[in-house]
Order: C-alpha cells, then structure tokens, then sequence
C-alpha cells in the first residue's frame, strides 16, 4: 500500500514554516542540493547522507532477450546504468517496523 506523495513544493513549505526562511532562498538551496548530487553521481561517486542514507550508480548488465511490454517483441538492452538508494540505519529503523 503506497503512501501519500511528499512533494517538493511541500518540502520547501515546511522548511520555511520551521525556521522562517524565504521560500525562494529554500527553494535555491534545495535545487542546488539536488544538483550536486547529480554531479556527484555524474562522476561515478558515491553520494553518503549519514543517518539517511546513500546514493550510487550501478550498471546493470546487457541482455539479448528482454521483451517489450507493449509489443511483446524481443529487444536486444545495452548495459546502463542505474541509480540505486540504499537507506541507512536511522532510516531503516524508522521506515521498516511500520511496514510490518
């Protein structure tokens, strides 16, 4: 059972509310977060968020039988990459007992 969606906006609403902060000024720091990451991972780095969490690329590997959905036609994938969250332990021991 999915959860209700937390969106950005949202993130940038609360903060502010906190510690009454421009929602601009939020905004900015937020987008330049997101954008370091993205560099970060751009650059094959292992982005590490203690207590939340960590982010990394891993490249899965090639198959020639993948089928498309749609089709139903067999399809030849290349390997890519992928971006991977792995929670930490602060994270773990909030999330997982309520999923039980």
């Amino acid at each position: 059972m999915a959860g209700e969606k937390f969106t950005k906006a949202e993130i940038i609403e609360c903060i502010s509310e906190q510690l009454d902060f421009n929602r601009k000024d939020i905004h900015q720091v937020i987008d330049a977060l997101f954008e370091e990451l993205k560099n970060a991972l751009n650059d094959d780095k292992i982005v590490e968020l203690r207590g939340f969490g960590t982010f990394e690329i891993r490249t899965r590997k090639g198959r020639e039988k993948a089928r498309n959905p749609k089709t139903g036609e067999i399809v030849p994938v290349k390997a890519h990459g992928v971006a991977v969250f792995r929670p930490g332990k602060e994270l773990k021991s909030i999330a997982w007992p309520l999923r039980s």
